[in-house]
């Protein structure tokens, strides 16, 4: 869920890794657990909700203003809820959302009470992740501590808010807030830009900039032809284009030919002029990252993944799991899928004699461009092998 407030610009700088000494106390540790990393490296931790038998699976999200709920986890469960009389703004739509109040989160070693939990469907994230997704961690809980991730060991540490000494190798960012972190960063195409972005670990991307943008600066170089996708967000599904740009700079490390996702603000969820898109966690995942909302502070370190290939295959379809069946989205027209035969509703049975259900491996497995993708499919009740060829974007 997304909160835009006022617009600040912000700097970042190189930091030794020394103390900074602004409290009187020093940060303590808390607790110490691992967390699963989905499809673009989107993080997802487990926590017991009040006194609810079991854990919930929720997204750990610096591209939320709040902390909220599913909406099928709060009629599951009983949870009570009332009108919030507030509005929410996300890619797809703007929706009214109920809220709960006064609620407890018990993550490993750690117990969170007072935390009023905002009401939203998740049904689209469940099904694109094939995993039940009954919440959203943001803002709510991050200004209450600091956070490391680290993505080389999948551990998630929570401390105390005070003085922390940051790892001595990496760049400390002072971004602005408006309950989500916004950075000033550089990147170029055809045209180099300066310009704020939001940090949003809740999204399974690399970049996303507006279309409005786009538009304005002629900031793409001519010989780029966007692929339209189809991807799900608040608010429902949308139609997207991606492409490939030269070069992002955030603080002093650069990353060259970065898949780059084009929005159609129609809702301007982006606060566009003053924010012209999004960093996401398929490029925050190449950084062990400390996020310290209290000080309005957030460091980086290069990590093992930091030299990982980008993923830069295009397939035109995107398979989300509804009730224990793999099924093929709007399938693009001219895509790979499309000349391949794929429909939009095909039941998928395997691809490349993969028979797991799994919608993480199917993904991965069309990640590679130029890969031979063998499916097969139901569709009225018969079985149809069709073939494709992963494209590419560029």
């Amino acid at each position: 869920m997304r909160n835009f407030l006022s617009i600040v610009l912000i700097f970042s700088f190189l930091h030794s890794g020394a103390q900074n000494k602004k409290h009187a106390t020093n940060a303590k540790r808390l607790t110490e657990f691992k967390f699963k990393e989905l499809i673009g490296g989107v993080i997802l931790v487990k926590a017991k909700l009040n006194d609810l038998p079991g854990d919930l699976n929720f997204i750990l999200d610096t591209g939320s203003g709040a902390i909220s709920l599913d909406s099928a986890t709060v009629v599951n469960n009983n949870i009570p809820h009332q009108p919030s009389g507030r509005k929410v703004s996300g890619i797809a739509g703007v929706r009214e959302v109920d809220f709960s109040p006064n609620n407890t989160l018990t993550m490993p070693g750690l117990k969170i009470d007072s935390l009023d939990f905002y009401i939203n469907d998740y049904q689209i994230l469940t099904g694109v992740y094939g995993i039940k997704i009954d919440g959203i961690i943001g803002y709510s809980f991050f200004k209450r501590f600091i956070v490391k991730v680290d993505f080389d060991s999948s551990k998630l540490s929570i401390f105390t808010p005070g003085n922390i000494r940051y790892p001595k190798q990496g760049t400390l960012l002072h971004p602005a807030f408006s309950a989500l972190p916004i950075q000033r960063m550089l990147i170029r195409d055809k045209a180099e830009v300066n310009s704020n972005f939001y940090l949003d670990t809740g999204a399974g991307l690399c970049l996303l900039v507006s279309k409005q943008f786009v538009s304005d600066s002629s900031f793409l170089a001519p010989k780029r032809k966007p692929f339209a996708i189809q991807v799900q967000g608040l608010g429902g599904k949308k139609r997207l284009s991606l492409t490939v740009i030269k070069k992002v700079k955030i603080g002093p490390y650069q990353f060259r030919k970065v898949p780059t996702t084009i929005l159609d603000d129609e809702f301007n969820a982006l606060s566009y002029p003053h924010i012209i898109g999004l960093i996401g966690n398929d490029l925050l995942r190449r950084f062990n990252l400390v996020i310290n909302y209290p000080d309005k502070e957030i460091h980086l370190s290069a990590n093992s993944h930091f030299r990982d290939d980008f993923d830069y295959s295009y397939t035109g379809v995107n398979l989300y799991f509804d009730e224990g069946l793999i099924i093929a989205d709007d399938v693009i027209e001219n895509s790979p899928a499309f000349f391949g035969g794929l429909k939009k509703d095909d039941i998928i049975v395997a691809i490349n004699n993969n028979f797991s259900q799994n919608i993480i491996l199917y993904n991965t497995s069309m990640s590679e461009v130029g890969k031979r993708i063998e499916m097969i499919i139901r569709r009225d009740s018969e079985l149809i092998t069709i073939h494709f060829i992963v494209g590419k974007i560029n």
